[in-house]
């Protein structure tokens, strides 16, 4: 690919999503693009790049952008923030929220198997948490994730990975060769498209954030911006979570690593939150 051309995909993306597009990445274009030039009924990617620097429709540069973002996930993925999720966020949310409701977003959610996790994470300890309502918000870029999400449905490669068998059998009924949820776990989660590089006062405020393993692709200033703004929508002992491969260390001073924990991240004034114990057993059982 010539280098002009690859400085328009990278300099779309970048202005569209946030996505960094580095050189090392470009065999991604040929691999996730081509099949939206036939799409687009392109005979290739150079005749689709000639209509991206002409006057592309907002559908195309919307196929380009959702080709391009990484949908990589898994019920429960890397489990550790789900166990933080029961041991250290829920017993403090449980004392220090009077109304008894507790706002979570997922952002980059993909195909919806982490806010199902969560759910179904709260289902398993709703003895504990009688009377409480949660509401878990999953928004992604991409409008296709989203709308597999809403459905629910799961091939068997996609159960086996990182799902305890038990989940299974509790939580999904199977059809033919896919597994679906059943209602009462996706009634607790609720999708909507969402760009991260877009104000997020629109979607309300929220006690806590997953955002894993998504500023990994943005550069230091994108990095910067959504975590400012993903800080501003908590409040005073909110907490974001990171995916392990990611800090908000040298990035911005609006949130900083929770002291004992891997991957939570707390506001600076924040003084009422307690140090969490010695880590229980694990959430969940493979």
């Amino acid at each position: 690919m010539r280098i002009s051309d690859f400085d328009l995909y990278k300099d779309l993306l970048k202005e569209k999503s946030g996505l960094t597009l580095t050189p090392d990445k470009s065999y991604l274009l040929d691999s996730r693009l081509t099949p939206v030039a036939r799409k687009w009924n392109c005979p290739n990617l150079e005749a689709m790049t000639h209509i991206l620097r002409g006057m592309p429709s907002s559908d195309l540069v919307k196929d380009v952008v959702e080709a391009m973002t990484t949908n990589e996930t898994s019920f429960f993925r890397d489990l550790k923030p789900f166990d933080q999720f029961r041991d250290v966020i829920l017993p403090h949310m449980t004392k220090s929220r009077p109304s008894k409701k507790l706002r979570i977003w997922c952002a980059a959610c993909s195909t919806g198997q982490e806010p199902y996790s969560l759910a179904m994470l709260l289902k398993e300890n709703a003895a504990k948490l009688s009377g409480w309502q949660f509401e878990i918000i999953g928004t992604d870029i991409d409008t296709s994730v989203i709308e597999q999400a809403k459905k629910g449905e799961y091939s068997q490669f996609e159960v086996q990975r990182g799902l305890p068998i038990q989940m299974l059998m509790k939580y999904f009924e199977q059809k033919a060769d896919r597994w679906a949820l059943k209602q009462d776990i996706k009634s607790m989660v609720q999708y909507k498209h969402f760009n991260l590089l877009t104000p997020m006062a629109m979607l309300g405020k929220f006690d806590v954030v997953f955002c894993r393993n998504v500023l990994i692709y943005f550069d230091r200033e994108t990095k910067e911006t959504v975590l400012k703004n993903m800080s501003a929508v908590l409040p005073e002992d909110g907490f974001v979570i990171l995916g392990g491969a990611e800090t908000v260390l040298g990035i911005t001073d609006v949130l900083k690593p929770m002291d004992n924990t891997r991957g939570i991240y707390i506001k600076p004034t924040c003084t009422t939150i307690a140090i969490p114990a010695a880590p229980k057993a694990a959430a969940v059982k493979a």
